[in-house]
């Protein structure tokens, strides 16, 4: 019997507060949502760096013809026999930094470039001598870059020493930002969902004032006065959960899978799977139920005296 009054008083006040019910649903939702998504993007960064971090290379471009009126590292003019054998045999003796070393001459370098760049106006400016030869390192582990660059920068024939992983850097540093801007964004939402929830319990508990005091003089429990009040907030932050899980479901089906389908059309990122979304989802409902039944608690105890 008390389970069922519960109940009705809990179905009773969604329909007295329809409008900031909906109100709470929409705001947990959307901030949920940014907050399922900054996790996920944490996820996406994080699987992309141990994908490329993996497969960056150090690369040790060599002077060339043309080099010598550009870099005062070469100018002696271009690399030697002698020195890429050089070159080549200390990298060798490097074994327990270096896991293999390629090596690209000019005419391979020109093909690459014009099959990375082909169809636009610089892929028939540029001819073979243009290009650098380069030794291709792949280190055993990626935070040595600078034993390779100190050892090879100043050396002659060696133009510049570069390492790939610079040039990921930026990207994630961009990624991070936008997963940091996510998180502020969720935040804010957070702040207002619990300014609506707050609001929702004060009106629902001063439209029920009279009930209130009645239960109060034969007798009732704090604890059994509080509760429609707090199951209320939970089932309007349950809603907004859900709906927060099916944001981020269709936002990984309609990017990735189908509609935008990036993962046909970006083949060089590896996206993150069902798993890591799916997984988010017990903690968005948790976070859904939770903050609403406290939020509403502190509310009728502090300042209703409920």
């Amino acid at each position: 019997m008390r389970a069922q009054f519960v109940l009705s008083e809990i179905g009773v006040g969604l329909r007295r507060n329809l409008t900031m019910t909906f109100a709470v649903v929409v705001s947990v939702a959307l901030s949920l949502a940014l907050f399922g998504g900054a996790l996920m993007m944490s996820d996406q960064v994080n699987k992309m760096k141990d994908y490329w971090y993996d497969k960056v290379n150090v690369s040790i471009y060599l002077c060339s013809k043309g080099d010598a009126e550009t870099f005062t590292k070469c100018a002696k003019g271009a690399v030697t026999e002698a020195q890429k054998t050089a070159i080549k045999a200390d990298l060798d003796k490097m074994d327990d930094l270096v896991e293999t070393v390629s090596y690209e001459s000019s005419d391979e370098a020109y093909k690459h470039y014009q099959d990375q760049f082909k169809g636009t106006p610089m892929a028939s400016s540029i001819t073979p001598d243009q290009l650098q030869e380069s030794y291709r390192v792949k280190l055993k582990d990626p935070s040595k870059y600078k034993v390779i660059a100190t050892a090879f920068a100043g050396r002659d024939g060696v133009q510049s020493v570069q390492d790939q992983r610079g040039i990921l850097e930026n990207l994630f540093a961009l990624l991070n930002g936008m997963k940091v801007a996510a998180f502020c964004v969720m935040a804010l939402m957070l702040v207002i969902a619990l300014m609506l929830i707050i609001n929702t319990v004060r009106v629902s508990a001063f439209s029920r004032r009279r009930e209130t005091g009645i239960m109060r003089l034969v007798g009732a429990s704090s604890f059994y006065i509080q509760t429609p009040f707090i199951m209320e907030a939970a089932v309007a932050g349950l809603i907004g959960g859900v709906v927060a899980c099916g944001l981020l479901a269709a936002g990984r089906f309609f990017t990735v899978d189908h509609g935008l389908m990036l993962q046909e059309k970006l083949n060089l990122i590896h996206f993150i799977g069902w798993n890591e979304v799916i997984t988010k989802f017990p903690l968005v409902l948790a976070i859904s139920v939770l903050m609403p039944a406290l939020a509403a608690s502190f509310v009728l105890r502090k300042y209703l005296k409920v």
